[in-house]
C-alpha cells in the first residue's frame, strides 16, 4: 500500500507543479511517445530475461503492492513452530519428529502455521535441514554449510527480479531520449508549417524525455528498491530458521534454540525474551506422544 501511495504522490506532485506553472495536462498526453518508451521497455524485458525470470518479475512486482507478511507476529509464529518441532524431537525422539517433516501438509503442527505451508521454499528449507538432523548424516558444521548454500541460492533467485527492474530503470531515460530524437526528426520535417504546429511537435518530443526520466526515478526505480527490501525481510526469516535449527543440531534445548532464532530477528521485528517465553508457555500445545509405528494424527482419528 505504501508503494502505491508513494507512486501516486510522485505523479500528483509532478502534475500539480506543472499545472501551477501554467501548463496544460493535455500536452503530456502523447500516445506515440508512450508507445515508443513503454513498448521498447517491454521488448527489453522479454529480450533480457527467460520465461521463468519474467514470471518472477511479475510475481515480485505484484507482491510489493501487498502488505508485507514479515511483521512481528509472523516472527513470533515462526519461533513457536521451531519450539514445537524441537520439543517433540527432544521429548519423543527424532523418529517422532521425522513423521512431521516428511509430510508437513498432513502434520497437525504445521497445520497451525498456514503461512509456512504457503511458502514452499522456506518450508523445504526447514524440513530438509531438520531431516539432516533426524537422519544423523550431517554434523552441525556440515548442516550449517548446507543451509548457507540453500539461503544463497534462494537469495540469488529473488535478486534476479530486482536486477531486471534496476536495469530497466536505467534504460528508461535512454528510451526517453530515443523518443525525443524521433520527435525532433518529425519536427524537422514540419519546419515549413505554422509556428504553432512546430511548437506542438517540439513539445511532444520533450514529453518523451520527461516520461523516460519520470518512469525511471518515480516508478520503476522505487519498485526495484522496495522489492529488494522485501527480499531482505525474507532473508531475515530464513536466517531465523537457520539459527534455530543450527542451535538444535548442536544440542541446544528447545527454548535455547528458539532464543538463538529470536536473536537473529531484526530488532524492530523481534519479540522480547519475556514475550517469547510467555507465548511459548501459553500457546504451544504439543500433540500426544506418538507410539512407534502409529502415523501422525492417528490418535486424533481414533478420538
Amino acid at each position: 500500500m505504501l508503494v502505491l501511495i508513494g507512486i501516486l504522490a510522485v505523479l500528483a506532485a509532478v502534475a500539480g507543479g506543472f499545472v501551477l506553472e501554467g501548463g496544460n495536462l493535455l500536452v503530456l498526453l502523447q500516445p506515440a511517445e508512450v508507445l515508443i518508451i513503454v513498448g521498447a521497455a517491454i521488448g527489453i524485458m522479454f529480450a533480457a530475461n527467460p520465461a521463468a525470470g519474467l514470471r518472477r518479475i511479475l510475481k515480485g512486482v505484484a507482491s510489493v503492492f501487498r502488505r508485507s507478511p514479515y511483521h512481528p507476529a509472523f516472527f513470533t509464529s515462526a519461533l513457536k513452530l521451531l519450539y514445537e518441532l524441537f520439543s517433540i524431537g527432544r521429548r519423543d525422539g527424532m523418529p517422532a519428529l521425522e513423521n512431521h517433516i516428511e509430510d508437513p501438509d498432513s502434520s497437525p503442527i504445521f497445520a497451525n502455521y498456514p503461512e509456512m505451508l504457503r511458502d514452499r521454499a522456506a518450508l523445504h528449507f526447514l524440513c530438509d535441514s531438520v531431516r539432516m538432523i533426524t537422519m544423523g548424516v550431517a554434523k552441525p558444521g556440515e548442516l550449517a554449510h548446507l543451509m548457507d548454500l540453500d539461503m544463497e541460492a534462494q537469495r540469488k533467485e529473488r535478486r534476479q527480479p530486482v536486477s531486471a527492474l534496476s536495469t530497466l530503470a536505467d534504460s528508461l531515460p535512454g528510451l526517453g531520449i530515443v523518443a525525443a530524437v524521433l520527435g525532433v526528426v518529425v519536427t524537422m520535417q514540419a519546419l515549413g508549417e505554422a509556428p504553432e504546429e512546430v511548437g506542438r511537435r517540439v513539445a511532444a518530443a520533450l514529453v518523451g524525455t520527461f516520461l523516460g526520466i519520470l518512469l525511471c526515478y518515480g516508478v520503476v526505480g522505487p519498485l526495484a528498491s522496495h522489492l529488494d527490501h522485501r527480499n531482505e525481510e525474507r532473508q531475515h526469516f530464513l536466517q531465523c530458521l537457520y539459527s534455530g535449527v543450527h542451535a538444535f543440531a548442536r544440542g541446544a534445548s528447545p527454548l535455547l534454540a528458539a532464543e538463538f532464532a529470536r536473536r537473529s530477528i531484526p530488532v524492530e521485528l523481534r519479540p522480547s525474551f519475556a514475550d517469547m517465553e510467555i507465548t511459548l508457555r501459553r500457546e504451544v500445545k504439543l500433540p500426544p506422544i506418538q507410539q512407534p509405528g502409529v502415523p501422525v494424527g492417528a490418535h486424533d482419528d481414533a478420538g
